[in-house]
């Protein structure tokens, strides 16, 4: 089974043995690998690797059963000869950091370890059926074909552009399946691709072929399943090569975690196939692959599980295998850390059906019955352990008689409950002055740290430490630091505060920008990111449209303000002075002098009523009369004038 690569969440690996199905292999979230026993229902091996926690175990793989040396025998004689059989023994684990364990059940120990091929983590593992091959895919885009014998690498080819999710060897040994985002169908002779088959948006997790027969017979068919897809696609490798499409599709709940299948070895043998889904349900599914099918099938039975309380919880299932029997099946439910193994008939008739089993019980009898391998040692009132340390650092151990072990168990009756036990505890520690002691300081100089601790205990004090910084680099790095698990949180915190007030707003937008920048990518795969993000897009919006308004008074108002600053500039301007600082007198001849007084009224104006009598006289009279009078008038007139300036200057 393939790790899925491109998800967050990493899939636990949980493998049943082939054939016999005597043992389920599993790695849970500690990293270690157990073996169960599924026919005592009892733990059967439990190894733990050097690099379990740096280096987890991304997916498991059994190799094909074989005769195991337990160790030295007799020769037997023809007589007492008797067929041995070939149990499951080896076992290939891959790991987050590139190595390749091989676990042997018979030997309860490592038997190798394959490294040095791979720069990324390994994917998924698989075993060619006949040869003692093994085949391994990585993060690093590449295939490697590892000698079991050697412990060394045969040959290694790159496979895609994208991490390798998922291999599977065709049941011939000839055939090699790899996909990424693209599936391609590998010749193992001479490492040439022999098909190519797209159609999947994701990661394939998931390849198993479906059918025994032979590439160029068109009736060689497999199926995959992708990561986040809930659609189980068949495709047939086609003698014309007209094989772009897949031929049938199987619609599930939830993306595949674990498939077991029946091939089909002709064309009048159904597949049976059993899908266990992430969310924890079983689908079963029997179908005759002969072409090609429009409408996806939906499975003949469904699965699930619940316990036997008022308000059933459902119960996950793990993994499960099909039996020889149609109605049998072999189900792992329950934890990683401790599985319940049962073999199940079920009514196939029905569409739904659904299982209730008492976990609890299951469990305390299963660890009634394993035997612990951890022994307490019994250590004396006078012995004393040397702890490694300061020489003269005494730590002795103090000795458990029986007597007190009795007292125990009498006392362990009348124990006081956890909610009696916090009432009595004191959680302000005041000093014997009265006065209170200062809380503890914060000891770490990781913001990402604090940040993390805040969002989980959503503490105010912490979150107001870490949001008060303004530095743009300590931000950006303590959002790069942080883990994915922790960006939702943040975001959401970001948004309450963005409400508040416009002063805590405006540094809460530097870390609304740094989150954008780092993590953009994670919050786009999210699917209910449209609901979780909802309340910010409306936030922005509404403030952006007030934006563009303000902008607007502010171009109006800018522009009123310099109008009334230039008029008010303008009238501070002095009044003019309308004085003449120099005035220039010309001496001017008599008859500017009479011109200029021709207007100015006269004592003597009768003079000047007798002249106008006679010239209109003259006028009428004759029009050719010598001008001499008005000349002598004109003269009269002037001496009077002359006259009296004279009069008037005196």
């Amino acid at each position: 089974m393939a790790a899925d690569g491109g998800s967050s969440s990493l899939q636990l690996p949980c493998v049943f043995s082939p054939k016999s199905r005597q043992f389920l292999a599993l790695c849970a979230q500690d990293g270690r690998l157990r073996i169960w026993n599924t026919d005592s229902k009892t733990l059967h091996q439990e190894y733990v690797p050097s690099a379990h926690l740096s280096a987890t175990c991304t997916c498991i793989a059994w190799g094909p059963c074989r005769t195991v040396k337990e160790g030295p025998q007799r020769k037997k004689r023809k007589s007492e000869a008797v067929q041995v059989e070939e149990k499951a023994d080896l076992l290939a684990m891959g790991t987050a950091a590139g190595t390749v364990l091989i676990y042997s059940t018979a030997k309860g120990a490592l038997h190798c370890t394959l490294n040095g091929a791979h720069s990324g983590g390994v994917n998924c593992v698989q075993w060619h059926p006949e040869e003692s091959l093994l085949y391994s895919g990585s993060d690093d885009t590449n295939i490697v074909e590892w000698d079991l014998q050697t412990g060394k690498t045969r040959s290694k080819w790159k496979a895609d552009h994208a991490a390798v999710t998922s291999l599977c060897v065709s049941p011939d040994g000839k055939l090699l399946l790899s996909a990424g985002h693209i599936i391609k169908m590998w010749d193992l002779d001479t490492k040439e691709v022999y098909r190519k088959f797209t159609g999947h948006s994701t990661a394939v997790t998931t390849l198993r072929f479906a059918t025994t027969r032979p590439p160029d017979s068109n009736g060689l068919y497999f199926l995959s399943g992708a990561a986040h897809d809930r659609l189980l696609s068949v495709w047939q490798v086609r003698e014309d090569g007209k094989d772009k499409n897949s031929v049938v599709s199987f619609t599930l709940t939830d993306e595949p975690q674990h498939i077991d299948l029946v091939t089909s070895n002709s064309k009048e043998e159904a597949v049976r196939l059993a899908v266990v889904c992430k969310d924890g349900q079983l689908h079963l599914f029997e179908h005759f692959l002969n072409g090609p099918c429009k409408k996806p099938l939906s499975p003949s039975c469904t699965v699930q599980m619940s316990d036997t309380k008022e308000s059933p919880i459902p119960i996950p299932l793990l993994a499960a295998v099909l039996g020889a029997d149609t109605r049998t099946v072999m189900l792992a439910y329950g934890s990683h850390l401790q599985p319940v193994m049962e073999k199940v008939e079920i009514n196939t008739a029905e569409r739904h059906v659904c299982l209730t089993r008492d976990v609890q019980t299951t469990l305390s009898l299963s660890m009634e019955t394993t035997v612990s391998k951890v022994k307490t040692p019994i250590v004396n009132a006078k012995s004393k352990v040397l702890v490694p340390g300061l020489p003269g650092h005494k730590a002795p151990l103090k000795g458990t008689s029986q007597g007190s072990e009795k007292r125990k168990k009498d006392t362990d009756t009348k124990e006081m409950s956890i909610a009696e036990r916090l009432g009595e505890i004191d959680l302000s520690t005041v000093s014997e002055k009265g006065a209170s002691k200062g809380t503890a300081s914060l000891t770490t100089d990781n913001f990402a740290v604090l940040l993390v601790q805040g969002l989980e205990s959503n503490d105010a004090s912490i979150l107001n430490k870490v949001f008060q910084t303004r530095k743009e680099m300590v931000i950006k790095k303590t959002v790069a630091r942080l883990p994915l698990s922790a960006v939702l949180p943040l975001v959401e915190e970001l948004t309450k505060r963005l409400q508040g007030h416009p002063f805590t707003a405006a540094l809460m937008v530097r870390w609304l920008k740094a989150v954008l920048m780092h993590h953009t990518s994670y919050l786009a795969s999210l699917p209910d990111l449209v609901t979780q993000l909802g309340v910010l897009y409306h936030m922005i919006e509404s403030r952006v449209k007030m934006f563009h308004k303000l902008t607007k008074l502010d171009g109006k108002l800018y522009l009123l303000m310099t109008q009334m600053a230039t008029s008010d500039s303008s009238n501070v301007v002095s009044d003019v002075d309308h004085t003449a600082k120099l005035v220039y007198e010309d001496e001017s001849s008599d008859e500017d002098e009479a011109s200029g007084d021709e207007g100015l009224p006269d004592e003597d104006s009768d003079h000047w009523e007798e002249d106008e009598a006679m010239t209109e006289d003259n006028q009428e009279e004759s029009e050719d009369e010598d001008p001499g009078s008005r000349t002598e008038s004109k003269a009269n007139g002037e001496e009077d004038m002359e006259h009296e300036n004279e009069s008037e200057e005196e």
